[in-house]
């Protein structure tokens, strides 16, 4: 039996990284054989977490098939491009795009749909710091209402890769060719949720478009913007009929709604 206390056993589990397999097998090693209850209770949370934690890797793993491919046959700018807002009733369509290392790993990456508010902001951050170039475009909804919702993704996507410091070799879509690029691309049916690459550019594309969204809800707090974002929900269809359409409303997409 180790001579440390349980309470300072417990101190070094909490101090252990959640991410790190080896540190969490160590702890394993150093304490599985002790009896007493309360470290037992320790290492099965430990065995627990390293459960966790390999099973992170291996989806993470599955989600590199395509950047794989892409580095067997050479590219080593590997971009992937996602939009966020195409939807909405009101608010600009956002895209992403982001070259992440080779071998990059970001634990929880994953179709921004899938997460929470909180852990998309927390990933913003990582993939932001660990990305080789990021960037984002945004086409607001007067330029929707001119040009339509599929062109102004388009023009979204270009502006995105546009941004980047670092020129792609090869796109990895979200199910779109985009027309007006010349850069090879692959597009992948819900590819936020096979890339690691489409699913970075999804949290970005979704965070910057939710943030300007928020600031929109400052200038019009009548519609609940920071609650909906601008799509088309119950309470946001009463405050239109109430308040009528806002500047960032996209008008061609109210045409069917009945204003009284």
């Amino acid at each position: 039996m180790d001579s440390l206390k349980t309470a300072q056993i417990q101190q070094l589990y909490k101090e252990t990284d959640r991410s790190d397999a080896k540190a969490l097998e160590a702890f394993i090693a150093r304490f599985e054989s002790d009896e007493r209850a309360g470290v037992r209770a320790l290492t099965s949370s430990a065995h627990r977490a390293l459960e966790k934690l390999l099973l992170e890797k291996e989806r993470l793993e599955q989600m590199r098939v395509y950047e794989r491919d892409c580095e067997e046959r050479g590219f080593t700018c590997i971009c992937g491009i996602d939009e966020a807002g195409r939807g909405p009733l009101a608010g600009p369509v956002v895209a992403g795009a982001v070259i992440l290392p080779k071998d990059c790993e970001i634990l929880g990456l994953n179709d921004s749909k899938k997460l929470s508010p909180q852990r998309r902001e927390e990933l913003y951050d990582e993939i932001t710091h660990k990305a080789l170039a990021w960037g984002a475009g945004v086409v607001g909804p007067a330029r929707i209402d001119e040009i339509n919702i599929l062109q102004a993704d388009y023009e979204a996507m270009c502006e995105a890769i546009g941004s980047l410091r670092i020129m792609p070799q090869i796109l990895l879509n979200d199910a779109v060719t985009i027309p007006q690029v010349r850069i090879e691309q692959i597009p992948i049916i819900h590819g936020d949720a096979k890339s690691v690459s489409i699913a970075a550019a999804s949290i970005i594309a979704k965070v910057t478009r939710d943030r300007m969204m928020d600031e929109y809800d400052i200038l019009f707090p009548e519609y609940g913007f920071s609650k909906h974002k601008g799509y088309g929900t119950q309470a946001h269809y009463e405050a239109i009929k109430k308040y009528g359409p806002c500047m960032i409303h996209r008008k061609t997409f109210l045409k069917t709604l009945d204003m009284h």
